[in-house]
């Protein structure tokens, strides 16, 4: 009875331990998808590759900037206009809820917005994406940096 009981026992501790180990590494592929996502958006940007770019941009895509809102083809026409420099990202920050990933994150980068060079001090930023039945989509962005 003894056996019994303590082999019961085991066998709940390890399925407990099983659901912590699988939901942990369930948040990191998440995690590692998000910063995927975040990184390859900005390697576009940089070259950029217009084509990469706007399939992945949704079509109800909106992005806020220093100078107000931005919807899908004003969006394209600003990364046409970028002439990134060299770029860091740091401190990402990935969230999923179902469809969705949402990825905070600062960007050190030289860029061009709307005529004006801008600094190139560390900057936060969001980005939202979609999974959708043709792969993942730019739904919304938020550039935090201000204008000199």
């Amino acid at each position: 009875m003894k056996t019994v009981k303590l082999l019961l026992i085991f066998f709940f501790l390890f399925m407990l331990l099983s659901q912590v180990v699988l939901s942990k590494q369930g948040a990191a592929s998440e995690d590692s998808l998000g910063e995927n996502l975040v990184r390859q958006l900005w390697a576009d940007m940089k070259k950029p590759d217009m084509d990469a770019i706007e399939k992945k941009i949704a079509k109800g895509f909106q992005s806020i900037h220093q100078y107000g809102a931005d919807n899908r083809e004003q969006e394209i026409k600003l990364i046409r206009g970028l002439k990134l420099g060299e770029y860091t990202l740091s401190d990402i920050q990935i969230t999923r809820n179902g469809p969705v990933i949402v990825a905070t994150y600062f960007v050190s980068v030289e860029e061009t917005i709307m005529g004006k060079r801008l600094s190139k001090k560390p900057a936060p930023r969001l980005s939202v994406f979609l999974k959708t039945d043709s792969g993942w989509q730019w739904i919304a962005h938020a550039n935090l940096k201000p204008s000199k």
